[in-house]
């Protein structure tokens, strides 16, 4: 009587080459989707953290005679998170870096020093006041005798502001120049139609394209000096 046995028949290196070829083929494809639904996901985070800095300001304006923080006669980055004092006043942020002013998405930055893009979190740069975050102050005075020479709404009015569902109030900070923490692209600092968060004087808050002028890159413009053109969902100054 002969007995029957079962062999178990290995992979041979053809089959596992193949196995493993299908792995690092559905690795390619999911790995760019999960990193969208992270992103995705990273929004909401951002666009509750700007809705309330902005409901903060509005606070101060309150307790200030209807005014927003006043301009810095000391220029940029300090004139876009000064503000970041006051507020953490009103918010009850008072630990460095506060989880309010800390973007998810903000894990690199543009470096003026080395005009590279940097692999740290702005939010970890004491230059930056600890905020992913940025008030729009670009009307500080400037030169001798000191002038305003760009847009912004500090220390304006808030009952004066014409288009409050337009104007700038706070946003993420690459939107100044601009770049993007959601839409990472080209190695320069700047490119045309850079999508960011973005809040608004009225209170809301979008994710929306900001518009770079590059026809005038030589003389160092940034976004936030001046006002889009037409179809743009936003405006730096306020009348």
């Amino acid at each position: 009587m002969r007995l029957n046995r079962n062999v178990a028949k290995g992979f041979t290196l053809l089959e596992l080459l193949l196995v493993l070829a299908t792995i690092a083929t559905l690795a390619a494809l999911l790995l760019p989707a999960i990193g969208r639904a992270k992103a995705k996901a990273q929004r909401p985070v951002c666009m509750n953290n700007l809705r309330q800095i902005g409901l903060g300001i509005r606070m101060y304006a309150d307790d200030s005679g209807g005014a927003f923080p006043p301009p810095k006669n000391n220029g940029p980055p300090n004139a876009f998170v000064a503000y970041t004092k006051i507020m953490k006043g009103y918010l009850g942020a008072s630990s460095e870096p506060a989880k309010l002013f800390a973007c998810p998405a903000d894990t690199f930055h543009w470096d003026y020093d080395e005009h590279a893009f940097v692999s740290q979190s702005l939010h970890l740069q004491s230059r930056y006041s600890y905020s992913s975050y940025a008030f729009n102050g670009g009307n500080f005075p400037m030169g001798k005798p000191p002038i305003v020479r760009w847009p912004g709404i500090a220390g304006q009015k808030l009952g004066s502001v014409k288009e409050p569902a337009k104007i700038v109030l706070v946003s993420e900070f690459p939107a100044l120049l601009p770049y993007s923490w959601h839409q990472r692209a080209g190695t320069s600092g700047h490119f045309n139609n850079a999508q960011d968060m973005v809040g608004f004087v009225d209170g809301h808050v979008s994710f929306i394209k900001m518009y770079w002028d590059s026809s005038v890159t030589n003389a160092h413009y940034e976004t936030w000096q001046y006002n889009p053109p037409a179809g743009y969902a936003y405006k730096w100054s306020g009348d």
